[in-house]
């Protein structure tokens, strides 16, 4: 009778020397994919945000803040009526003197009473005024106007009507 013969053994690998870095398994190799995905990903965001930033800037570096003091678009310049406000057709603002939140609104005149005037802007946009006589003088329904209002809640006041594109301290219809 013949020997049982052994059963074949695997070759056993030599262990690692001490200090030296694990054989990496599948979930390293996963991770490691992931980390270098993820910091492509971080760098083609960054460079592209970097692209449209400096492609989409709509000021000029030449072309002094609103808030410049007598710059050519700040209150005081002379941008445009009503200190620099230029080409706005409507909108709220706040002034720096004070803090008085106030509305400007370029627009022609669609009503007008003793105390109040409606103005309609070329974007449609419509917006009533409380005015006392001193405010419009000179003013008729059909003209096309700029608007200077304080705000107080859902009431705008008149501080200053006159007609669109007269300079500020210019003198207005009726003027004489």
């Amino acid at each position: 009778m013949t020997a049982p013969h052994p059963a074949p053994q695997r070759p056993v690998a030599p262990e690692p020397a001490w200090g030296a870095a694990p054989e990496p398994g599948p979930a390293r190799k996963n991770r490691s994919a992931w980390i270098a995905g993820g910091t492509a990903a971080v760098l083609i965001a960054g460079g592209g945000a970097a692209v449209w930033a400096a492609t989409s800037s709509s000021s000029s570096a030449a072309e002094p803040p609103a808030s410049a003091p007598g710059g050519q678009n700040s209150p005081g310049g002379p941008a445009g009526p009503d200190g620099g406000l230029g080409s706005v057709l409507h909108g709220e603002f706040v002034t720096s003197a004070d803090g008085t939140s106030k509305f400007t609104q370029t627009g022609e005149v669609t009503a007008l009473s003793a105390t109040s005037l409606t103005a309609k802007s070329t974007d449609g946009f419509t917006k009533v005024y409380v005015i006392d006589s001193a405010t419009a003088t000179g003013i008729k329904t059909g003209e096309d106007v700029t608007i200077v209002a304080t705000v107080n809640g859902a009431t705008a006041t008149a501080t200053s009507v006159r007609e669109a594109g007269a300079q500020p301290g210019a003198a207005g219809p009726g003027a004489g």
